[in-house]
């Protein structure tokens, strides 16, 4: 009742049982002695319940014995004097004795003795008792004694809807206090109190006005706490302009109005009011309250957080460990870990709060090894983790891929019964899902009960992660018939699109997006955009950059900038670039010139290489990172200037990673230096031994040199080290479904009919010396696999003629199919279009755009 405590009502309901007995005075030498009295000499003599006094008069002996909170022995008297008809006073001393002891088996005893004598309750037992009870939370015994009373008053009435309101059946509270209307007792102001909290709980706003008619009605418009309490409720139903209104309508205000107002700005999302509001408050001189401070703090700015630093330490604020909290939790959003530091550390009394904060600042600013240091610590300081800091330490585990640890977190998540925690559980898929434990993930999802659309996405985006895009779109189609898909299910889904190369799929979805009114602007337009860059439809991507106007970030134009490096076509990503930075003055970033650089190595643009990693330091003070210089070292390889390539890696100012050499390792294959690239791949053993991608460029490198025993020898290495390739997959999608085909996978409906047409394309393009099936395919089988023969002659069997073929691979695209496909397309007169893992091949009238 702290919104209660300023203005009463004029007459308030007093409890009906007070006692009428007096105490005894004094004597005078009592109270002012002439000597300091003796510690073993008793001033006063407490009755003691003998056999003769209870027999002569039960009730004063009771009533005495209550009197001086002698409950155990007034009890024994009570139940002594079986025969005896009590008065009323004496029962309502013993029931309020036993409310303020707390003594709740005696309190019952009472209430079953008036129960099992009394039909009826008259109002004075009553509502001592319905205070009692309620106090006990044995609301169910309360509702029998107040549908026993034969009389009520508004006390009545408020004892019992307060009892139903603190115990949560608040809907039941309402009709309640609906029945007192109906049976005209007038309610009072804690009534209404009472009464608004609920509607508040429930977010009814309907019933929350209707009992702001009747506080007007009743004539406490103008009461203070009332319209606290009225602006509390608005505020949890979600009408801040109706909250607004009763705030700025009252003729005076306490601390508790502003503080209500201020809370339910926040609650509802709205912290620059809040924030404002507060300010003026502060302008004031009104103290705020500690939850609205605290509020204020975490939702602030950095250069108002410190302004509320300094006040906290000027009030004396900062020693509340919930206020340090706060503090931790606003420099952690500002991405100020040195003073969250500072602040954690000078904490006294730390709770869970103070270490969860902490864990989560250092995990989303980048430092998930401090995430996991410091939990080790707070588990050294015996303080339980709860879900909020078991989910923040799984994600500092997925971060740095440390399934070890997450998975003797897992088991403490389901010690404590954590597991299907919508946080903890969550955050276990993502942690399996990145561990390329996807299996496991699929296992805890299961075990969520009331799956909504967060966990869907999560998934959707796990098996994106591991290559599962099949199963990622039928995941998307499935959940459906559970949930409606949101923004970011929509960009998860679109990537495995993207992956496949299934544009009419990525269509499909689009348009989906845009029926439930997303796709326009933000993150999802941007992966829109990527889609269809992606799967080479420019014209697509051009059309839904467009529609962006007015929406466009640097993002995406960094998206076109990229497809357009993809196909190789580096004079659109420059004159693309050109256009950004001149016309549009988007100011390029970091991912702008990979992008660039990237479009410059596949179209050996030296020169302008040169240049643009030039500018990016002078111009724009971007400072290059690992990725921009493995793109120099491509683009010198890929242009044969090795001499140069070697000079740029020694000239390095940051220590050369496994991209690097991985980059120059590529430039050596392309040109048949073997010594360099024995060099590059002895550095990509020392920084990623375990690295498959790595050791198969290894493999390329051997193929592409002829050296067979070398590539014998590393995938011999890889198998002792137990590392497994993914096996040789294509995809095509025709007539809206995708089909996959599996290297030397002869399960396919169609099977037949494919080899039947490859066998006859084989036998058109023997003419032309080439043999299809010789050539070393069986050697370069586990750099390429061949999967995207099979895709091709089941685009040829299903789709209408002339129209092109696009294949998408997960592996590198040999030679020989390159060969191979360059042969067909001169004389089935088609485009075909194929996509591997690292170049897009678009094949025409027996050429490749790549130029191979």
């Amino acid at each position: 009742m702290a919104l209660l405590s300023h203005n009463k009502p004029s007459k308030p309901h007093h409890l009906p049982f007070q006692s009428k007995v007096t105490k005894p005075k004094l004597a005078a030498s009592s109270i002012i002695p002439s000597k300091p009295p003796i510690p073993s000499l008793r001033l006063t003599s407490t009755p003691t319940a003998t056999k003769e006094a209870i027999t002569s008069n039960p009730d004063k002996t009771i009533r005495s014995l209550c009197l001086f909170g002698q409950l155990e022995e007034a009890i024994e008297a009570f139940t002594l004097s079986e025969d005896h008809k009590f008065e009323e006073e004496t029962y309502i001393s013993l029931i309020r004795l036993c409310r303020l002891q707390h003594a709740v088996p005696q309190g019952c005893r009472v209430y079953a003795r008036l129960s099992s004598l009394e039909k009826h309750i008259n109002l004075p037992i009553g509502n001592c008792l319905l205070h009692m009870l309620v106090w006990f939370k044995k609301l169910l015994t309360a509702r029998i004694v107040f549908d026993k009373m034969t009389e009520r008053d508004a006390f009545s009435w408020n004892i019992i809807i307060s009892g139903y309101g603190k115990a949560g059946f608040l809907d039941e509270a309402i009709d309640l206090y609906q029945r007192m209307l109906w049976v005209c007792v007038k309610p009072d102001i804690y009534t209404f109190a009472c009464v608004l909290r609920c509607c508040g709980g429930l977010s009814d706003l309907r019933r929350g006005k209707e009992v702001h008619a009747h506080v007007f009605r009743f004539g406490f418009g103008s009461e203070v706490d009332l319209a606290n309490a009225l602006i509390t409720m608005y505020s949890k139903c979600g009408n801040l302009a109706s909250a607004r209104r009763v705030f700025d309508g009252m003729p005076i205000r306490d601390y508790i109005s502003w503080n209500a107002m201020i809370t339910g700005y926040f609650e509802n999302y709205k912290n620059n009011e809040g924030i404002e509001l507060f300010l003026t408050m502060v302008g004031l001189s009104l103290e705020p309250s500690l939850f609205a401070l605290t509020s204020v703090i975490s939702h602030c700015l950095l250069g108002l957080g410190k302004a509320l630093h300094g006040y906290t330490i000027k009030t004396g604020f900062a020693l509340d460990v919930s206020v340090c909290n706060s503090l931790i939790k606003m420099y952690s959003n500002s991405i100020q870990m040195n003073e969250a530091e500072k602040v954690f550390s000078r904490t006294k009394d730390r709770n869970l709060i103070s270490w969860t904060a902490m864990i989560s600042g250092y995990e989303q600013n980048g430092s998930p090894e401090k995430a996991l240091e410091l939990f080790q610590q707070m588990e050294y300081n015996n303080v339980a983790p709860d879900e909020a800091t078991l989910a923040s330490v799984l994600a500092a585990c997925a971060c740095l891929g440390r399934l070890d640890i997450g998975l003797r977190l897992h088991e403490l998540a389901k010690r404590k019964g954590l597991e299907t925690s919508r946080t903890v559980s969550n955050s276990l898929i993502d942690l399996y899902a990145k561990s390329q434990r996807i299996d496991k993930a699929m296992e805890v999802f299961k075990r969520v009960p009331n799956k909504d659309v967060v966990f869907f996405s999560t998934v959707i985006s796990g098996l994106n992660i591991n290559r599962r895009n099949l199963d990622s779109l039928r995941f998307f189609r499935d959940m459906h018939q559970y949930v409606l898909p949101n923004d970011v299910t929509f960009m998860a889904v679109l990537a495995s699109c993207a992956d496949l190369g299934a544009v009419m799929c990525g269509k499909e979805i689009h348009a989906r997006a845009l029926r439930v009114g997303l796709g326009l602007n933000g993150s999802l337009a941007n992966s829109i955009l990527d889609m269809y860059a992606k799967c080479a439809r420019m014209d697509d991507a051009w059309s839904q950059f467009h529609i962006m106007h007015g929406w466009l970030d640097v993002v995406s134009w960094n998206i076109m900038i990229k497809g357009y490096a993809s196909l190789g076509d580096a004079t659109q990503a420059i004159k693309l670039f050109d256009r950004m930075v001149k016309r549009a003055r988007v100011r390029p970033d970091e991912v702008t010139f990979v992008s660039l650089l990237y479009a410059c190595s596949c179209s050996r643009m030296v020169s302008k290489g040169r240049e643009y990693f030039s500018i990016m330091t002078q111009k724009y003070s971007i400072i290059p990172n690992v990725r921009h210089y493995a793109c120099m070292v491509h683009l010198l390889g890929q242009a044969g200037l090795f001499d140069e390539a070697q000079k740029f890696i020694e000239e390095m100012p940051i220590q050369p990673d496994h991209a690097v050499w991985g980059a120059l390792l590529d430039g050596c294959r392309i040109h048949g230096r073997f010594e360099l690239g024995e060099l590059a791949a002895k550095f990509l053993f020392e920084l990623a031994p375990d690295n498959v991608g790595y050791l198969l460029l290894y493999c390329k490198f051997y193929a592409a040199l002829g050296r067979w025993d070398g590539v014998d020898r590393v995938r011999k290495l890889m198998r002792d080290k137990g590392l497994e390739t993914n096996p040789g997959c294509s995809w095509i999608e025709v007539n809206g479904s995708i089909h996959a085909f599996l290297t030397q996978d002869n399960s396919h409906a169609q099977i037949k009919e494919i080899q039947t047409v490859l066998n006859g394309l084989y036998e058109r393009i023997r003419v032309n010396g080439f043999d299809p099936v010789g050539n070393g395919c069986e050697k370069d089988n586990v750099l390429c696999g061949h999967s995207e023969r099979l895709a091709l002659a089941f685009g040829l069997i299903n789709s209408i003629r002339g129209a092109p073929i696009k294949v998408t691979k997960n592996l590198y695209m040999c030679q020989e199919c390159h060969r191979f496909m360059k042969l067909v397309t001169r004389f089935v007169r088609r485009e075909i279009e194929v996509r591997d893992t690292e170049n897009f091949h678009q094949f025409r009238d027996g050429e490749c755009c790549c130029g191979g």
